[in-house]
């Protein structure tokens, strides 16, 4: 016979794994539509002194903080499945599970930096 609380374990493990794997799809699509809005940018000439087009400064910031707020909820997630995790025992497949959520949470971090310091130099050249 089953162990109830290692059922209900493995169905909380279930239910965050699919949480994390839809905020991951979202914020692969906000962040290529993130860096569309920077291309639009370097196409039209505005990182050599052109002036980015009207409203281009919000769009820009609302965007970055749809992804921050995604982020926040991803890096969430990955405590709660750490926790998980931690309760359900040393289990080598979960470890490596978690451990590629965190690299993704990891990676999408980085590229929202990058664009945000990307942006700033942009605004910088435009004045």
């Amino acid at each position: 016979m089953r162990d109830p609380n290692l059922e209900l374990q493995e169905s909380g493990w279930e239910e965050l794994r699919k949480e994390a794997r839809k905020i991951e799809g979202d914020l692969d699509v906000k962040l290529s539509s993130y860096a569309k809005l920077g291309a639009r940018f370097t196409q039209s000439g505005n990182v050599d002194g052109g002036s980015p087009p009207l409203g281009s400064n919000r769009s820009w910031k609302s965007m970055e903080m749809e992804i921050q707020s995604l982020l926040e909820k991803l890096l969430d997630i990955n405590d709660s499945m750490s926790r998980c995790a931690a309760s359900a025992g040393p289990a080598t497949s979960v470890t490596q599970k978690l451990a590629r959520h965190r690299d993704i949470l990891h990676e999408f971090t980085q590229i929202l930096r990058i664009g945000a310091f990307f942006f700033h130099l942009v605004m910088l050249g435009a004045d």
